[in-house]
């Protein structure tokens, strides 16, 4: 008898199970609504405190998560360097200008530039770890660009004060594209990592390090806020968005990769804006033009143009 060989990216994708490409679909999405849904807590909380708050959640939720496992090599100087970065640029970094940018613009607004994630990966990739941007790649980041362009140039004629609406949604837009470029160095500095650390302690580390940074600002704030004016709701929403953000995506996401090759998996990716998006027209009232659609369709084309299977260059 022949020997099976070991079957490609197409043939391991063609026979992953559908609670893979499910999970995968289910992180995407619960990223989006957070996304989508901050936008209620930021105007309940401080954002300094709602980040430490988030933080803090999570901690005591991912403590088990904290013990080095079999797999895992002991960390060195090098590594501890790389988490200390990969929790300031892609944890206490990306949240602050993620909350403070989402109050200032749409849910809508943050899906499209959110969507920008796989095509600043690939940028980064390309000046920091020197891989090479594939044609496809590079008409994905093209599509973002265009994108995220378009929605900056997009009027909202029922503004009350347009020259201040104008100048906030810029500003906004400036913070979520900043919380891109965050995630983007977070995906780039954990490929590093991903080599000697799993994915949950990795997770679980950086959130220590997200607390301990934002404690600070956080405690300040904690001062002078009253508590007792937080509706149960807003306490559940908060418990939703701290375990979502440092738990719950990640774990989907690395169920789902286990099957489905990364390159396929990418695809997914297409869920956040799409998930953002309808939070902010369906559940925030946020309105939605024509020029809002464009902006839509560019970005999960960019998306998809940027994480489909042939976008990988060759080695």
């Amino acid at each position: 008898m022949t020997p099976a060989r070991d079957a490609g990216p197409a043939q391991r994708a063609a026979h992953a199970p559908w609670w893979a490409y499910a999970s995968l679909a289910a992180s995407m999405t619960l990223v989006g609504s957070y996304v989508g849904l901050s936008k209620l807590l930021v105007a309940v909380f401080p954002v300094f405190l709602l980040a430490w708050l988030r933080f803090g959640i999570a901690a005591v939720a991912m403590l088990g998560w904290l013990r080095r496992g079999p797999s895992d090599a002991p960390l060195d100087r090098h590594d501890r360097r790389l988490l200390f970065w990969e929790s300031f640029l892609g944890n206490f970094l990306f949240s602050i200008c993620m909350l403070f940018g989402i109050a200032l613009t749409s849910a809508v607004a943050a899906g499209v530039i959110m969507a920008a994630i796989p095509a600043a990966v690939a940028l980064l990739s390309r000046l920091f770890l020197g891989e090479r941007i594939a044609r496809r790649v590079a008409f994905g980041i093209a599509c973002a660009i265009a994108g995220i362009a378009l929605l900056a140039f997009t009027r909202h004629p029922e503004a009350t004060d347009a020259a201040q609406a104008a100048a906030s949604r810029w500003l906004g837009n400036a913070l979520l594209l900043g919380a891109v470029l965050c995630e983007a160095s977070y995906v780039v500095i954990g490929k590093r990592l991903t080599a000697s650390v799993s994915a949950k302690r990795i997770s679980a580390i950086v959130n220590l390090w997200g607390l301990a940074l934002v404690t600070p600002l956080g405690a300040w704030a904690a001062l002078s806020f009253d508590f007792a004016t937080v509706s149960p709701s807003m306490w559940g929403l908060l418990l939703f968005y701290a375990l979502a953000a440092s738990m719950v995506t990640v774990w989907l996401w690395m169920t789902g990769l286990k099957h489905v090759p990364a390159a396929s998996a990418g695809v997914y990716s297409v869920m956040l804006p799409i998930s953002a998006a309808a939070i902010g027209v369906l559940v925030l009232g946020e309105p939605f033009g024509s020029s809002h659609a464009i902006a839509f369709a560019l970005a999960i084309a960019g998306v998809v143009l940027a994480t489909g299977r042939d976008a990988a260059p060759p080695p």
